[in-house]
Formats: structure tokens, sequence, C-alpha cells
């Protein structure tokens, strides 16, 4: 046998060296910037107080969407969509930590009894006003997968949101309403100090959105837009309340300010898909987009469904929901499934390649199997909400369930068509077939007694496995000749 030439035996050990940092670098741990390449962007537009019915595609017959619109006809739109909570923070706790409200404790805006002392039978259970710092959102374990994360906009569950996982937060702190108003100054709001006096926020929202995408456009991001809008005070650009005010009214909307503020945002939503076009991010970014709770009764209304923001009928807690995924969800398509908020926690981590917490219960399942056309429906499962405590009215209408509290304490449960109500100050329940009662007007628990003891036994299972606290404790100061005098007079006056 010849021996190897020079020239040959360097080639074999070049040879050799190249297998080596082959096989080297096959076993060597992706970073987060290889796992990330090919994941998609996410963009979630979140909503302040914005109703069911409130966009075009859902019938607006006042307000104009035409760019939500179009993004809704692009992606699935789910017609029974819930948030796990009927008014904004308990809400949004919900929203971050995939959790039921038993879980993180925040039941209410604040902590204090809502409402006159001397109404209402029950002492409240206050639960607490921030999320707890040992809960990992899905922001945190998105950023963990090598996504940068922002937050822009209302926050509402902390001082601050970048402890719960954002890298880049705006206007974002503990202020459940926009800072000062919608037009500067806005003193505490993180950002915002060099706000002109003419800037209306929810424009200046778009823009930090615009920069925010241009900026990360060479790595994967996802951006939390959680407007402000439309949350009270109600303000809007003249020129735009000019508009609505010499446009003809509609049956089911009317509200000049109110539509001027949505087409604010809207056209916003336009800016930010034009710049997803421009730097050609728009084929790899999912876009999903719905509402923190009901709208703002004063000024909306849901119809046909019954209630609004802060009452736990369909109209305070059933949101417009779609989600755009150019190349996975067959655009054009609709789905009934009940889903609720919870639910994007899972969601969003599986199409980020995020992993969920070991270490963190999480109340919702993925919607991945609908959204790929998988499956029509997650299977025979029941959705919850609860809410130990008390909301003051703002409306005096048989939309809410008396003229005093929009809301009581109570427990609702929806499984298939059926949705039960369970309040705790005098036992009472009520039952309803939204099949047929979308309107929840008819009150079937008097005949239908074996569907009501099906039903409140699953509500029961649940709060023990929960930990849901019934308030039990007898108001002090409870006065039931003042309750019901102060209820006379307000239907007297109807």
């Amino acid at each position: 046998m010849k021996p190897l030439s020079k020239t040959c035996f360097a080639c074999c050990v070049l040879m050799l060296t190249l297998a080596s940092v082959k096989t080297a670098s096959a076993n060597k741990p992706e970073t987060n910037a290889e796992k990330t390449k090919n994941r998609p962007n996410v963009l979630f537009i979140f909503l302040d107080d914005f109703g069911w019915r409130d966009c075009s595609f859902m019938g607006s017959d006042f307000y104009e969407t035409p760019h939500l619109d179009a993004l809704a006809s692009q992606g699935m739109v789910f017609t029974n969509a819930y948030s796990a909570a009927a008014n904004c923070a308990p809400a949004r706790a919900s929203l971050l930590s995939g959790q039921y409200s038993p879980r993180h404790e925040i039941y209410n805006v604040g902590t204090s009894r809502r409402g006159k002392p001397q109404f209402g039978k029950l002492m409240h259970v206050p639960g607490t006003d921030t999320l707890k710092t040992t809960t990992k959102t899905w922001a945190h374990q998105i950023k963990k997968a090598g996504y940068q994360t922002a937050i822009l906009g209302k926050w509402h569950l902390s001082d601050d949101p970048i402890p719960y996982g954002f890298d880049f937060n705006i206007a974002g702190s503990h202020s459940g309403s926009p800072p000062k108003g919608y037009f500067p100054p806005h003193p505490s709001a993180p950002g915002l100090k060099d706000s002109p006096k003419d800037e209306y926020l929810t424009d200046r929202l778009t823009e930090e959105a615009t920069a925010f995408i241009e900026r990360y456009q060479r790595q994967p991001w996802l951006l939390y837009l959680s407007h402000f809008a439309v949350h009270t005070p109600l303000q809007a650009r003249k020129e735009l309340v000019k508009k609505y005010q010499a446009k003809p009214k509609g049956k089911l909307h009317d509200h000049s300010v109110m539509a001027a503020m949505i087409e604010s945002v809207d056209t916003g939503v336009g800016k930010i898909i034009d710049k997803l076009d421009k730097t050609g991010q728009r084929e790899n970014t999912v876009i999903v987009f719905s509402s923190d709770n009901g709208g703002y009764g004063p000024a909306t209304s849901m119809h046909p469904l019954r209630g609004y923001k802060g009452t736990y009928y369909e109209g305070g807690i059933r949101e417009p929901f779609f989600v755009t995924w150019p190349g996975v969800i067959e655009p054009g398509t609709t789905n009934d499934t009940p889903i609720i908020n919870v639910d994007l926690y899972p969601t969003l981590c599986e199409i980020t390649g995020a992993e969920v917490p070991n270490e963190q219960p999480l109340d919702g399942e993925s919607l991945m199997p609908i959204l790929r056309g998988e499956k029509q429906n997650l299977g025979d499962r029941a959705l919850y909400w609860h809410f130990p405590a008390y909301l003051q009215s703002y409306q005096r209408t048989n939309e809410q369930r008396d003229p005093l509290f929009r809301s009581r304490p109570c427990s609702i449960i929806r499984h298939g068509n059926w949705k039960l109500h369970e309040y705790f100050e005098n036992g009472e329940f009520e039952l309803y077939d939204l099949s047929k009662d979308v309107g929840e007007l008819h009150n079937l628990a008097t005949t239908q007694a074996a569907k009501l003891r099906e039903l409140q036994a699953m509500l029961v299972q649940w709060r023990e496995a929960t930990d849901a606290p019934v308030p039990n404790t007898l108001n002090p100061n409870f006065d039931a000749a003042a309750e019901e005098a102060a209820i006379q007079r307000i239907l007297s006056k109807r």
C-alpha cells in the first residue's frame, strides 16, 4: 500500500475537520435567533370598551371601520368570542395570565366597594388590583423564545408592564383611563411627556406602532397594541365629530363622538397594515383583534345582546374577535365555537413556538386546530365567569339586572347553548338557551330544573377546583328599606 502524498493527506485532514465541525454544529443548541428565524410576527390589536357590534363587519350601521372590515375578511371571525370578565382590569388579568379570575384574584377595577354602602346585602371580596409578579404572562414566554416584545397603550395591571415580559413600553401604567384624556399633557404616561399639544393619543400610539414595526423588521416581534380607545372620556378630533354629526343616524348606533373615536382607531389600523406591506412583513405577521369587555352603555349598543360593560349578560362579555394569518387561515371564514380570552395564552405560545409554563395552571385551550382548519370546535367544554363584588349602575335600563347595579356578586357558566347565572345574595338563578334567546330575555330557571341542576353542579365543581371565593358575610351597612326606595324612585321615572 502506497503512503499518502502530502496533498492527499492534507485533503483527508480537511475532510475530517469539516465533518467534525458539521457534527459539532449539528449538536450545538439553536440560538433564539435561529429558532425564531421563520416564525411569524404577532400584532395583537386590543381595544377598550369596544362592543360586539361596534365594527361594520359586526353590523354597525353608523360607525365606519373599512380597514378592520378588510382585515376580518382576510381571516377567521369568531362569533362567540368572550372576555373572561365584564370590565377592564380582571379581563386584562385573565388575558395576560391565561387564568380565570379566582386564580389571579383581580375581580374589579380597584378593591373598594362599588356603589352606595347601604345597598347590597353582602360584603364583597376585594381581591387585589395588581397582577402577581410571579405570574408568567404570554409576553414572558414569547420573549424567552427570542421575540422582541412591546406594549403600546393601556396596561392597568401594575405600575409598570416591563417586569411582565415586555422589552418596550409606551403609555402603559396602572391607569385604566387615558392619562389626562386623549389630548396632552400626559405627565404620568411613560414615553408621552413630549406630546405636542394637539396630538391625539390614538394617533400617537399608531405612530409608535409603525415605528416599532420598522425598527425590528429583521427579527421576530410581538406587538401588544392596547388602545385606550374607546374608553371614557369620550373625546375625538373635532373634524371627525363634525363628519358624524352631519351623517344620518343609524337604528343601532348614532353617537357622533364614539364614531369619531372608532374611525381614528380604524385609520391607524390602515397605516399599520401599510407599514407591514412596505416593509415586506405582512405575509409573515399574524394579526389578532379583540376587546376587553362590552361596550360603554350610554354611547353604544350591542343589540340584540342584552347588557353592556359591567354586566354578565352577553352584551357585557361577548367581543368582536378575528385572526388573520396569510397562508395558514382560510380567508373569509367564520366560526361559532364559544371561545374565551384565556384561550389566547396557549394560542400565542403555539404560534410563536414559545413554551407554556409548567408551574402555572392555564385555563384556556389553543385555538390552533381551528385556525388551521383541522377542527371546527374545541369539543365539549364549559366557559366560566366569577364576580364576587358589586358594580354600580351608570344607566337606568332593563339591560342590567336592576337599577342600582350593573352586576351583583355572581358566577356564570356557559355550556353548549345553555347559560346559567347564579347570584349569591338571594340564591337566585337565571337560565337561558342562547340558541333561541341570545338576548337573555326569557329566564327558564323554573321550567328547566334538570338543566339548572346540571349546570349548577358543574359551576360548584369549578369554583371548588379554582378555590373561588363566594361572599357570605352580611353587609352591616345594608338598609333594605333604603335600597327598595331607591329602586322604586328610579323605576317611577322610566
